[in-house]
């Protein structure tokens, strides 16, 4: 090949896509879509959930599930991929183009140990056709992603962690030496630290190997700390694309500047987090109009006149705003506001004798091998008292839901005392009748996945008046009332009553699990992880009701979570969880703004920093 040759070979992009229109059926899911991907580079993919970002993933690697169609040009190193057979799209997969899924452990085949995935890659090179040899080279490619126990690299899947499941993952996805990888949304199921370690390790294997890589993530921080550039997807369609520091520094779309002000800040607490109201539409009931048009502060009639075009707006800028000119200013006064807004936190009460929880050398043990007890929780003391809301925090497996089950009687504690509302607690099942009654109306649990508390086969109103002590089936004038007041509380109207949990969306569920817990007019909630499992707008939204709430009903809360910037927002004092044991305790301005222990600097330094970091 000759020097002119290689240079034009180098200089082109590595993927093209260029109107990449996802449908299902006659249902358009995206409008066309055009994206670019330089060799080396990293880009994001970022939106909420239905807004196409992984089905267009899917579209580029040439693996959408039945039923689903894409037209438009998906050009591969100047390989259209559309005009290739099934046969040579089958060289392309996994050796060019390879994907990294959300959860492992759909990744993984549960029936093979972690090595044999990376071994069944490598079968088809001819360099380790011999057994020996791909023995050897899965080794040094388990070692690359930080696995060098060779114990933990036969085991199942089932007997790994999170974060171990993601790097075997991984391992398999790079073991063909692909020159595109797509990671969907691969750290959001981890905890703070091992998706820290995770995004460290894509981040150095991408520099290494020079690969390219497609961030598919609603997680702008995320985004922001490792791509180079953003594209904002949302309803199917592109609304913002541009350089990852102007478009954190400058969002010229409302739908950008609602992302990045729906994210909770680390550094400071805000009087209010700017959640954007409503949900993501099908794309196809935005097809003639602004996609964004029915959240919009700033919508006008001429918004809904046609579908706006990606337009630029600068040196790779581009916007589908066609008010952006105007409404610009407005934008960038609300991005510095929310920038520079601090609220002090309100000072920590000391005192523990009025305490409305109280945990007094907890501990729990499960049985282990060898008839060795496993400590989930030891040696733990806490309170927490009226009209406080006190944080747990740590890692995966650090003891926090097992401490949390224990407070309301779904876990009994091999020892220790739990007082709540002075009526010692620990062994749920010998309390007598009345006080078990009234520890019940005390506290109660909002679960992290509200899908698996609430009975499929119940509508929302026979969940609530089955709380209320009401028959499943009743259908007094009072208790019906009473189901819509509890939905408006949450801010949900009556018509939800008689939807079933199955044609809700993931907000929309905690929502009722929430009311639900509201329903016997409890002192505290105990509230196990309620919005890691939502998006950021969504997220936002959910931590300005649990603080209206706490107001309203003068509601204390143990939020149990391993995010710091939610903490921030909604606690006064935290404990820190390590290994069933609290290292360190305070108030959560001084405890995340100054760490003293270091498994809390970890924490703290695990998250994922940004071009530039709000506040001062």
């Amino acid at each position: 090949m000759n020097t002119g040759k290689a240079r034009e070979i180098q200089d082109r992009p590595l993927l093209e896509v260029r109107g990449l229109a996802i449908s299902h059926g006659a249902m358009p899911i995206t409008t066309p879509l055009d994206i670019v991907l330089g060799r080396g580079e990293t880009i994001a993919i970022v939106g909420e959930s239905g807004s196409g970002k992984s089905l267009t993933a899917r579209a580029i690697a040439a693996i959408l599930p039945p039923g689903i169609s894409a037209t438009g040009a998906i050009v591969l190193d100047g390989m259209p991929l559309a005009r290739l057979a099934e046969r040579e799209l089958q060289k392309i997969r996994g050796f060019r183009v390879s994907m990294l899924m959300q959860d492992p452990f759909t990744m993984l085949n549960p029936l093979m140990r972690g090595s044999d995935h990376i071994d069944e890659m490598l079968r088809h090179r001819r360099e380790f056709a011999s057994r020996a040899a791909r023995a050897e080279e899965v080794k040094r490619r388990l070692a690359e992603v930080g696995i060098v126990n060779e114990d933990a690299a036969r085991r199942m899947p089932f007997q790994l962690s999170g974060g171990m499941c993601q790097r075997i993952a991984l391992a398999a996805a790079l073991a063909r030496d692909p020159e595109l990888l797509i990671a969907d949304e691969p750290s959001t199921a981890l905890d703070v630290t091992t998706q820290a370690e995770i995004i460290k390790l894509l981040r150095r294997v991408q520099r290494e190997r020079h690969m390219s890589l497609i961030l598919i993530t609603h997680n702008l921080r995320l985004a922001f700390s490792i791509c180079q550039r953003i594209y904002v997807l949302y309803a199917g369609s592109m609304l913002e694309l541009g350089d990852a520091a102007a478009v954190e520094s400058q969002p010229f779309h409302p739908y950008t500047l609602g992302l990045l002000l729906s994210e909770p800040p680390v550094n400071v607490r805000v009087p209010r987090l700017l959640a954007i109201r409503g949900s993501v539409p099908r794309a196809g009931d935005v097809v003639s109009s602004c996609a964004f048009a029915e959240r919009c502060d700033w919508v006008k009639q001429i918004c809904r006149a046609g579908k706006p075009p990606l337009a630029a707006r600068g040196a790779g800028r581009f916007t589908a705003c066609i008010r952006q000119h105007e409404i610009q200013g407005e934008l960038d006064v609300i991005r510095t506001a929310a920038a520079l807004s601090e609220t002090q936190m309100t000072p920590p009460r000391g005192e523990t004798a009025g305490a409305l929880v109280r945990v007094d050398s907890l501990v729990k043990t499960f049985p282990g091998g060898r008839c060795r007890p496993i400590y989930a929780v030891k040696d733990v003391s806490l309170h927490v008292l009226t009209g406080e809301s006190v944080g747990l925090v740590g890692e995966s497996g650090s003891g926090k839901s097992t401490l949390g089950r224990c407070l309301v009687g779904l876990e009994t504690p091999t020892a220790g005392k739990i007082l709540i509302d002075g009526i010692a607690a620990a062994d749920f099942g010998a309390l007598a009748k009345a006080d078990r009654a009234r520890v019940r109306r005390t506290i109660q649990m909002v679960f992290q996945d509200p899908y698996s508390t609430l009975n499929p086969m119940h509508s929302v109103g026979q969940v609530l008046r089955e709380a209320l002590g009401a028959s499943a089936n009743g259908t007094s004038a009072a208790t019906s009332e009473r189901v819509a007041s509890l939905l408006a509380e949450v801010g949900l109207s009556p018509v939800y009553a008689t939807r079933r949990p199955v044609s809700l969306s993931g907000g929309e569920r905690q929502r009722v699990a929430i009311a639900r817990a509201l329903a016997v007019n409890p002192a505290i909630l105990v509230c196990d992880e309620p919005v890691s499992a939502l998006d950021v707008s969504v997220q936002a939204q959910m931590l300005n009701l649990f603080r209206r709430l706490q107001v309203e009903h003068q509601l204390s809360y143990l939020f149990i979570t391993h995010d710091l910037a939610v903490v921030r927002q909604i606690t006064e004092r935290i404990y820190v969880l390590y290994l069933g044991e609290i290292v360190e305790e305070g108030p959560t301005e001084r405890v995340i703004g100054n760490p003293q222990h270091p498994y809390t600097r970890r924490l703290v330094e695990s998250i994922p920093r940004s071009a530039i970091q709000l506040g001062p």
